[in-house]
């Protein structure tokens, strides 16, 4: 196994992870509120879901395009 197909599963666990955290932040009580006043979820749900998902694109690229 070569150190760019490590390098992607680690990227695509970890977005997994941060998808998942960010999914289960913004189900929280205190950010349901926020996003019902602001129309946007808190700063740091964002930031999960963002990096989450380019870090799972990321990892997802590195094992599809072996080169």
């Amino acid at each position: 196994m070569g150190s760019k197909q490590i390098i992607g599963i680690v990227l695509l666990v970890l977005g997994a992870v941060l998808l998942f955290s960010g999914y289960q932040s913004s189900q929280a009580l205190d950010d349901q509120i926020f996003e019902a006043f602001t129309g946007r979820f808190t700063d740091s749900t964002m930031f999960l879901l963002i990096i989450g998902g380019i870090s799972t694109v990321a990892g997802l690229g590195l094992l599809i395009f072996k080169r």
